[in-house]
């Protein structure tokens, strides 16, 4: 292929991923185009490296998360890009954090298993929030008395979390506690601009913002 049908593909490209608002797959990249004129998968790769290194330099990158490639702010820019937006950036409360690291690094895991460890009820509040925003998913049922659900996170989780798998994870032995396991998790999150922005929903319950838990920021 030659430079000049490269360079009108990674055009392509680039317009797409600014007007999705979400990643976008290889697969639903190459669907973009005409079947006599559908890149091969090898060269659609090619043209997303091209995209990475035309983004160096630039207050925008091409991250690739689980679910796909998106463009989002880099996280540098953050604090200034951020003023745009009056609403404050969603935080999440100490229970909240808590509950998600132990779906995250004990999946699948019940209610409570969850309650066992932290020595605490787990709101429902809690709960409905996680499965509401498909951080977390019931992936079965406990084949104990009453068959609790059990549950484990999921491709949004990741892509949220600028993670491409659970591997990317802080390990356990670098950290000391529930809470920290939750910051560390919320320190993966990088800025991310979505060009068809929606406002968020704004709880006041256990499993919605609180204002002063986490130093993370991500623009939506």
């Amino acid at each position: 292929m030659n430079e000049e049908n490269l360079r009108k593909i990674q055009a392509i490209t680039e317009a797409a991923l600014l007007a999705a608002g979400k990643p976008l797959s290889v697969d639903q990249l190459r669907d973009l185009f005409e079947e006599g004129e559908r890149p091969a998968r090898q060269v659609m790769e090619h043209v997303l490296v091209l995209l990475e290194q035309s983004c160096q330099g630039r207050g925008f990158e091409l991250k690739k998360v689980a679910s796909g490639y998106r463009l989002q702010v880099r996280e540098e820019y953050v604090p200034w890009v951020g003023r745009l937006f009056e609403e404050k950036p969603q935080r999440y409360s100490r229970a909240l954090l808590e509950t998600l690291a132990l779906v995250a690094y004990r999946q699948p895991i019940t209610r409570g298993e969850i309650e066992d460890i932290r020595g605490v009820t787990v709101s429902s509040n809690i709960v409905r929030t996680l499965l509401e925003r498909e951080w977390v998913r019931v992936v079965g049922h406990r084949d104990v008395p009453g068959r609790p659900a059990m549950y484990a996170t999921t491709r949004q989780f990741l892509d949220y979390f600028n993670l491409e798998g659970l591997d990317q994870l802080p390990p356990l032995s670098e950290i000391r506690d529930l809470e920290e396991i939750g910051r560390e998790i919320e320190k993966n999150m990088q800025a991310e601009i979505e060009f068809e922005s929606s406002a968020r929903d704004a709880g006041d319950n256990d499993g919605e913002a609180a204002p002063d838990s986490s130093p993370g920021q991500t623009l939506h």
